[in-house]
């Protein structure tokens, strides 16, 4: 499919949907629960929905039939494989928890992990030498540190050191190792998203699991633990306002976006932070986030704990004036696509100056842009933040394509940035 985007402008209110990381998080500990788990107002999205399948094959009962409640029938952490196969689809959050999950298996049974062609680019090796080194057999089946992963169980505790790039390795590990035979030492030498990992830690605390930490360079859990039933409602995903706030400090007479709730662990409220740098109209209260626009300036941005927000940092650093530099992330060339260069790619078609960094970008801002036919990368969040660029432009309009791409965190991205004035439609 195809997104076609035209100059805009918007004003108005939206809420913002469930955040994606909270309900993946919320199935797999509900799925490993004992007795009968309510999960309130859930993303509904191709991600979140690979979760609920896959823990569907690995034993839970989940019930998706109501949009505003998903029940979860847990399997009080005795894992039972359904399937021989579990693809994941686009779900890299998916793939790393439930590896986790199925080293808790008996060692009988065996479960292959799979995915799309990004997941099976995507490293897991050191999360699998690390379910090893703790008792489980977790084996890319090509032996090149991505899916397909043949796991069998079962984790017995031990210690382990693990570096992880993507703090998705530390949540893996923090879920799993609570119900595994023995206590668990974890060593983390390296940690990018550490947010991410601490959103993990708020899900443990919430459970009352026995853990202790040295800041998050080392953990010590207890095993032979169990996670409960609960009812908990999801908050609003600061990754999918993300796209909201740059839009509205580019674009907005007056917006305000709704759900926000700045005392949840996830990193990318700090592109609040990021945009009043350059000098947006931001005011955040009770009441929601009120965006106004203004004029923008480069300024230089650490981006190690938010690589998520990077694709919309960099269109909204092309529209700006003077300098951006998104630096230390990365790891946002391993997500779904190589962001860093794609990013830079699409945004010198429409004549922006972008320089790649081997760990970011530089984007020199103030140039004269024209519309031009994008590449979405079948990426979610490069098709959003490229459609944010589309509105920008003055004459014409931009199409992006692998549109479709958007349903993967956000299904309605385009009603909702429609209903506040966005001219935007998809086609196939």
């Amino acid at each position: 499919m195809y997104i076609s985007a035209l100059k805009s402008r918007l004003s108005g209110q939206a809420a913002i949907p469930a955040s994606k990381s909270h309900t993946i998080r919320a199935v797999a500990i509900a799925a490993l629960a004992q007795g009968q788990s309510i999960i309130r107002n859930p993303l509904y999205s191709h991600d979140t929905l690979s979760c609920v399948s896959t823990y569907r094959a690995l034993g839970a009962v989940i019930d998706t039939t109501n949009p505003l409640q998903w029940l979860v029938k847990g399997i009080s952490g005795e894992i039972h494989c359904q399937n021989e196969s579990i693809d994941v689809g686009n779900s890299g959050t998916t793939l790393a928890i439930a590896l986790g999950s199925a080293s808790l298996a008996a060692p009988v049974q065996e479960v292959i992990f799979t995915g799309d062609y990004q997941i099976q680019n995507r490293p897991v090796g050191p999360l699998c030498r690390a379910l090893t080194q703790l008792g489980a057999s977790c084996l890319p089946v090509k032996n090149n540190d991505c899916a397909p992963v043949r796991v069998k169980g079962r984790l017995s505790g031990g210690k382990v050191s693990i570096q992880c790039p993507t703090s998705q390795y530390l949540s893996s590990l923090l879920l799993a190792c609570p119900l595994a035979d023995g206590d668990t030492d974890i060593e983390v030498p390296l940690l990018y998203e550490p947010d991410y990992a601490k959103m993990t830690l708020d899900w443990l605390d919430k459970q009352g699991i026995r853990y202790s930490r040295q800041e998050m360079a080392h953990f010590s859990i207890s095993g032979r633990q169990k996670y409960t039933s609960f009812d908990s409602p999801v908050a609003a995903d600061f990754s999918s306002a993300t796209f909201f706030l740059c839009a509205g400090a580019l674009l907005a007479d007056e917006l305000r976006l709704t759900g926000l709730d700045f005392s949840d662990s996830q990193p990318d409220k700090a592109v609040v932070d990021y945009l009043q740098q350059m000098g947006a109209d931001i005011t955040v209260s009770p009441e929601g986030v009120l965006i106004r626009q203004s004029a923008l300036k480069g300024i230089d941005i650490d981006m190690n704990r938010t690589p998520d927000a990077l694709p919309a940092m960099a269109v909204t650093a092309a529209f700006a004036s003077g300098t951006t530099r998104l630096l230390n992330v990365p790891q946002a060339r391993k997500k779904e696509t190589d962001r860093i260069a794609c990013m830079a790619r699409e945004l010198t078609k429409l004549g922006a100056d972008v320089e790649e960094l081997p760990d970011g970008m530089v984007i020199r801002g103030g140039k004269k842009l024209h519309p031009a036919p994008l590449h979405g990368y079948d990426d979610h969040r490069i098709v959003m933040a490229c459609t944010i660029a589309g509105m920008c432009l003055e004459n014409g309009t931009l199409t992006i394509d692998t549109a479709e791409a958007a349903g993967v965190t956000f299904p309605d991205f385009v009603p909702l940035m429609n209903s506040i004035g966005a001219k935007i439609t998809l086609s196939k």
